[in-house]
């Protein structure tokens, strides 16, 4: 159930705002309403996951152990040693 609420926000802060839902297709409700959302479950002490990265989760399957280590070291050797 959706509740109105009413906020006194400097008038740049908004205008800001604006622009930043709309360059995400979103709207400023929404930004705020995902805002409060997050910082509500982050005081729970759970790890928190943008809805992005919800619906990409899982999408690359990764079955190989990578020696980290030792592949930036391989890429250091062949971009400056060959």
């Amino acid at each position: 159930m959706n509740t109105k609420l009413t906020l006194s926000i400097d008038k740049n802060v908004i205008t800001q705002a604006k622009a930043y839902a709309a360059s995400r297709r979103i709207s400023l409700s929404k930004l705020v309403e995902n805002y409060l959302k997050s910082i509500s479950e982050k005081s729970s002490n759970t790890f928190i996951l943008t809805p992005l990265t919800k619906e990409l989760s899982g999408i690359v399957k990764n079955k190989a152990r990578i020696d980290y280590k030792n592949a930036k070291e391989d890429f250091l050797i062949s971009k400056y040693l060959k």
